[in-house]
């Protein structure tokens, strides 16, 4: 029992010293592999762990292997650590919002080192769901370290030989870093390295206008950077609806969030006054300084070092190849998560891990295209999308119709001043079939999971209508769209009918 390689995080503190215990022990010994694996998984983030977990409580002889962290991107450099940054943020810019409600405040004093600290703390108070003890405990083997597959059913770790019946490959992806000449010396941050800061950046240019970009830059902005955001493409968020887009646009303009969309970014150097980016407009050029860049800019599957060609897997520039099953062109190797997905969300891994794991092990023919997969983008305010869009209806050829209904209409939304916001929701016109939906909203994720399950049941618009909220919340702009259809179905002649019937009855 060879101890795998010692990894650190940085900064080396008490917190960090837990999290690696957790997810990567320095004195973790790799078992000897226990004869052939019912299943064998590659990688241990999100996807992986679901599926090793499930298969271990069902009685499965399991491998897990991962070479850096338990956890992945999740619980190590995405939502958990981000969401802990966006929590303090929001309470920084709280402090700033309390005049409108008759509270005197002096300017809040931001202690960037303690906001860093308090993350990672809770990130580390989170890792012992995602340890190696945990999955050891469940009957998982763990080996940690580089794997690659050796045969079409076959591959090794640490100089140890695996074999398996079925395998899952979950190893997803990592930061994009674009070809920008000069970029590499003048260096840059990415979602790995970002939480790992014990200063503020008084100045930071984010190079994204993703989700991703969106989140850290107006964190950091409500921290006390003084954010740039650069983005090739003429809008924020061009994956969502554009009316939502423009009003976090709005939002990050209010905030002091300098925008340039629609640029390229031509180079990058290191000078005495900071880091410089030269941005085309393609009329003009502009000069951004600042003190650290960050990258924002989509993300790459992670295929090094695994030795695909010889397990018979194909694989491009996306990832890994999958049909609708999750099955690679080796019918007996699966992946899940975001190295074949196009939908790079911890939630859609998870979801993607159980499909694997019951087409797997259980001759199951799940389907990832039935699966009904929300996003939200936790800025301030969220936004959160499930289904279609108005675009794609139309180019799908769909004769959708869609309602609108602002929180500005919505008692609560006018008590807390989320007056800015709005509830949509796309609908067959012929049958009223909810096909897509998108909130904008302080707690748009919270809310998301009700017409989640709406598409989920192939439920009509109106229905939506019966649904009791409390009141007051701002969720309750759901409900009141499905009124509105209903009063949207009341034709004239139906109300001059109904009221000669009326003054028949009295």
């Amino acid at each position: 029992m060879n101890p795998p390689h010692v990894l650190e995080v940085k900064p080396a503190d008490e917190f960090n010293k837990t999290l690696v215990e957790n997810v990567h022990p320095p004195d973790w010994g790799n078992p000897k592999p226990a004869g052939r694996y019912n299943l064998v998984v590659v990688g241990a983030g999100t996807a992986g762990l679901v599926a090793a977990a499930g298969a271990a409580i069902l009685g499965a002889r399991v491998a897990l292997i991962e070479r850096h962290l338990m956890g992945g991107d999740c619980l190590n450099y995405g939502c958990v650590p981000s969401k802990a940054l966006i929590r303090a943020a929001r309470a920084a810019y709280a402090v700033t919002e309390a005049r409108e409600f008759g509270i005197e405040t002096s300017a809040a004093r931001i202690e960037f080192a303690d906001v860093m600290r308090r993350l990672r703390r809770v990130r580390a108070e989170i890792a012992p769901h995602d340890s190696v003890q945990r999955f050891a405990a469940l009957g998982v083997d763990i080996f940690l370290g580089q794997g690659h597959f050796t045969g079409e059913r076959s591959l090794e770790v640490e100089g140890e030989r695996l074999e398996f019946s079925k395998a899952i490959i979950a190893t997803g992806a990592r930061a994009a870093v674009p070809s920008i000449p000069g970029l590499t010396e003048a260096g840059y941050l990415t979602n790995e390295t970002v939480f790992s800061l014990t200063e503020l950046p008084r100045r930071l240019i984010v190079i994204g206008g993703g989700p991703i970009g969106c989140e850290l830059a107006q964190a950091f902005a409500r921290l006390g950077s003084q954010v740039t955001l650069v983005s090739d493409v003429p809008m924020l968020l061009p994956k969502d609806d554009a009316e939502a887009a423009a009003r976090l646009e709005q939002q990050f303009r209010n905030e002091g969030i300098d925008l340039i969309l629609g640029a390229k970014v031509v180079r990058a150097e290191k000078s005495a006054v900071g880091k410089i980016l030269i941005v085309d407009h393609g009329k003009e050029g502009e000069t951004v300084v600042g003190d650290e860049i960050l990258l924002a800019t989509g993300r790459t599957p992670n295929v090094e070092g695994l030795n695909l060609e010889a397990a018979g897997v194909e694989y491009g520039g996306k990832g890994v190849m999958v049909d609708d099953h999750l099955r690679t062109s080796n019918k007996n190797i699966y992946a899940a998560g975001d190295i074949g997905s196009r939908h790079h969300f911890t939630h859609a891994a998870e979801a993607l891990g159980r499909i694997a794991l019951q087409n797997a092990l259980f001759f199951g023919r799940k389907r990832a295209s039935d699966l009904v997969i929300p996003w939200c983008t936790y800025t301030d305010p969220e936004i959160a999308h499930v289904g279609l869009t108005e675009k794609e209806a139309i180019r799908k050829g769909i004769d959708a119709a869609t309602l609108t209904l602002p929180l500005a209409e919505i008692d609560r939304g006018i008590v807390d001043g989320d007056t800015a916001g709005f509830a949509r929701v796309h609908c067959g016109k012929k049958d009223g079939r909810i096909l897509g939906a998108t909130l904008v909203a302080p707690n748009a994720g919270e809310s998301i999971g009700e017409l989640v399950l709406a598409i989920q049941k192939r439920m009509k618009i109106g229905e939506l209508g019966a649904v009791i909220h409390p009141y007051p919340t701002e969720a309750e702009v759901i409900k009141r769209l499905g009124d509105a259809s209903m009063r949207g179905r009341l034709k004239p002649w139906m109300k001059q009918w109904l009221t000669r019937i009326f003054q028949w009855r009295r």
